[in-house]
C-alpha cells in the first residue's frame, strides 16, 4: 500500500498550494490513499463542512484534525460523516469519532487520530486509548495510520515506540515544522516526529509574522491570522507498506512554491 499524508492545512495558503500541488504529488506517487490534517484549514483555526468538501475535491481521502477542530457550526457535518475524524482520547461524549476506515478498491486503510497532553489539554492517555483502538483495528486489517497530533517531541517519540509492531505508523502534527528523524522502527513501523505543514512559508508556524512578534514582545494574547502572501509550502510524508502493514518506506515530501 502507499499512502501520501499532508501536513497541517493552514488557512486559504495552505488551500491553495495542496489545490496546485497535489495533482503532481498523485501523479508522482501514485498514493493508494491521501490523508491530510486538516484542524487549521479554516482561517487558521478549525474547519467548515464547505471547506471539508473543498480538501476532498482536491483528491484528498480521509482529514484527520486536533485541538482545534471544535467549531460549534463544524459539530453536526463531523457526527455524520467518517470522511473526517478527530482526536479518539477525548471523552465519550465527544462528536464524531477517533478513527475510521477508509476503502478504495481492494485495499483498506484504518486511520486512528490521538492527541497529546503534555503542554496541552489533560484528555484521556492516548498511550492507552492508541493501543485498545489499535489492537481493535488488527481484526479489520493490517494497515494502521496513527497521526498524533502533539507538542511535545519526547511524548511522540515514545508513542512511536509504544505502538512500534502494532501499527504502520505514528506520525506528528501540530508544530507545523518538519523534523527530519523519519526512519522505520525496530518493528516495522514508520515514525517522524512532526510531519510540518501546508501554508505560506514566510510566517510563523503559517501566521503573519508582525503579529507573532507583538505577542511575544507584549505578552498580551491576540488571535493570530493566517499569512497568505506566496512563497507557499507543502511538506508531509510518502509511505509504503508491505503486505503485513508494516514500513517499506518513509520519505519526506517537501515542494516551495
Amino acid at each position: 500500500m502507499k499512502i501520501l499524508f499532508l501536513g497541517d492545512i493552514v488557512g486559504s495558503a495552505g488551500r491553495k498550494v495542496v489545490k496546485e500541488k497535489l495533482p503532481e504529488l498523485i501523479k508522482e506517487y501514485k498514493p493508494d490513499f491521501v490523508i491530510a490534517n486538516a484542524e487549521n484549514a479554516a482561517g487558521g483555526y478549525g474547519l467548515t463542512e464547505k471547506i471539508a468538501e473543498e480538501l476532498f475535491s482536491y483528491g484528498i481521502d480521509l482529514l484527520t484534525t486536533g485541538n482545534h477542530v471544535w467549531k460549534r457550526e463544524f459539530m453536526p457535518y463531523l457526527q455524520k460523516t467518517e470522511k473526517v475524524i478527530r482526536p479518539a482520547n477525548y471523552g465519550p461524549g465527544a462528536p464524531g469519532k477517533g478513527w475510521s476506515i477508509i476503502t478504495k478498491e481492494s485495499h483498506k486503510l484504518a486511520v486512528i487520530n490521538l492527541e497529546g497532553r503534555i503542554f496541552m489539554r489533560p484528555l484521556e492517555n492516548p498511550f492507552l486509548v492508541g493501543k485498545k483502538i489499535a489492537e481493535e483495528l488488527q481484526r479489520e486489517t493490517p494497515y494502521i495510520l496513527v497521526d498524533f497530533h502533539a507538542e511535545a517531541t519526547s511524548e511522540k517519540i515514545a508513542l512511536g515506540y509504544f505502538l512500534d509492531g502494532i501499527v504502520s505508523a505514528v506520525l506528528g502534527t501540530h508544530t507545523h515544522v518538519q523534523t527530519s528523524d523519519e526512519r522505520i522502527l525496530t518493528h516495522g513501523t514508520a515514525y517522524i516526529t512532526d510531519v510540518g505543514m501546508c501554508g505560506s512559508l514566510e510566517s510563523v508556524i503559517g501566521m503573519k509574522i508582525s503579529q507573532a512578534f507583538e505577542l511575544y514582545t507584549t505578552l498580551v494574547g491576540r488571535r493570530l491570522e493566517v499569512e497568505t502572501s506566496p512563497p507557499y509550502k507543502l511538506e508531509g510524508v510518502y509511505l509504503e507498506l508491505n503486505s503485513e502493514g508494516k514500513a517499506k518506506e518513509i520519505k519526506r515530501v517537501r515542494i516551495i512554491s
